[in-house]
Parts: C-alpha cells; structure tokens; sequence
C-alpha cells in the first residue's frame, strides 16, 4: 500500500447493546498480520463465554493491497467480519485490527439487522479512537565524511525529519550514513535541506516506500 491511510493510536474499547444483545467492540493498532492474530487470540480468551468474537483486520504492508482478513465465528456467513471489515476500508483505515464481543440476548436481529450491528459497532468505535493520518516516505540515505557526521547527526535528530539508523561503517570507515524517513511531499525541502546543512558534500539515495505519522 503506497497511498495515505488511517491508523489508530491505541487501544478503544466500546460497548452498544442492541435489542438485548451485548455488542463490545475493541480496536488495536497493529503493524502486522501476526500482531493482529495475538489481539484476537487475547480477547477471545477474556470473552471465552461470549455467543461470538468475531473480527476483522487490515494491514497495509504485505503488498499493494496490503492483508483483509474477517470472521464471522459462527454467525451467518457474511453478516458479522464483512460489515466490519468494510466499515474499516471504506473509512481509509489500515493497521487496525477490530474484535466485536456478542453476548446474544434472546432475541434475532436477521441477517441486516447483524450486518448493521456489527458494522455500526466498529463504526462507533472508530468515532473515539485517536486518527493518525499516514503518508507515504521514502526512506532516504544520507551520507557524509567522518568530520561532519557528529553535526549532521545533531541537525538531523533536531529537525522534524525521521532517523531510523546510522551506520558508521560505509566505505571501510570512511564516511557514516544515516537513515531517513522523509515524507514524499517534503523530498524536494529535504534535499535543499541536506544541501544547507551539509554545504553540499552529502551524498543521498532513494530507497524503499514506507509510511510516516502525519
């Protein structure tokens, strides 16, 4: 996934309750499918009693269109993980991973009227979770000699510009490379940036897309 999305920035938990049935919907942020399946796992052990804990998630690496996954755990096919992963993809979201608890209360709510449930549950949640707009970055590395490399780095940690290493060890020793995320947008500022600070002996490469917190 190169475009910008929306992610979370922690853990919300809300509950709704519908026609007598116990709706607990719990959203986490996660960065991968790994991370999400240990989410499920956790709350399906807190709510091992419940009718249903039934989830959906998305994750933007792991290629273009990034990991869908839903699960319905035992309601009718279709009206439980699908309206839940839809709600999240048509809302722009992505790295989150949603859990949504039944505890039924005795009465059918049919096929929409699930579909509804679930959907409005995560919906609802989304509603007080904290955004975090992602944009796309590229990770760029920038290069310079032993004797500049002590400022750069200073320059660097103090500018709004993402370190993500420093390698001291390019060319034998000879000059010290640091990895920056830089904001697709922003590319242009950052090399006039680098050029400034660094009276135009740094050398930089484009390297692979990521995403950074806007």
């Amino acid at each position: 996934m190169t475009t910008p999305y929306r992610t979370i920035g922690n853990i919300v938990e809300h509950e709704t309750e519908i026609r007598r049935s116990r709706f607990i919907c719990a959203l986490a942020p996660v960065a991968t499918e790994e991370a999400a399946r240990r989410f499920v796992a956790g709350r399906r052990r807190l709510y091992a009693d419940a009718s249903h804990n039934c989830t959906a998630y998305v994750i933007a690496g792991g290629g273009d269109g990034g990991v869908r996954r839903a699960d319905d755990d035992g309601e009718p096919g279709g009206t439980a993980g699908t309206p839940m992963l839809e709600m999240l993809t048509r809302r722009g979201f992505a790295d989150v991973v949603a859990v949504v608890t039944r505890y039924f209360g005795g009465v059918l709510l049919g096929a929409g009227g699930l579909a509804r449930a679930y959907g409005g549950a995560v919906g609802e949640t989304l509603d007080r979770a904290e955004v975090v707009e992602m944009v796309p970055a590229a990770v760029v590395t920038v290069s310079v000699g032993h004797a500049q490399a002590g400022r750069l780095e200073s320059d660097l940690r103090a500018s709004p510009y993402a370190v993500r290493g420093v390698d001291y060890s390019v060319g034998h020793g000879a000059r010290v490379a640091f990895e920056v995320a830089v904001a697709e947008d922003r590319l242009s500022a950052f090399e006039e940036w680098i050029a400034a600070v660094t009276a135009g002996r740094a050398e930089t490469e484009l390297g692979e897309i990521v995403h950074l917190a806007r």
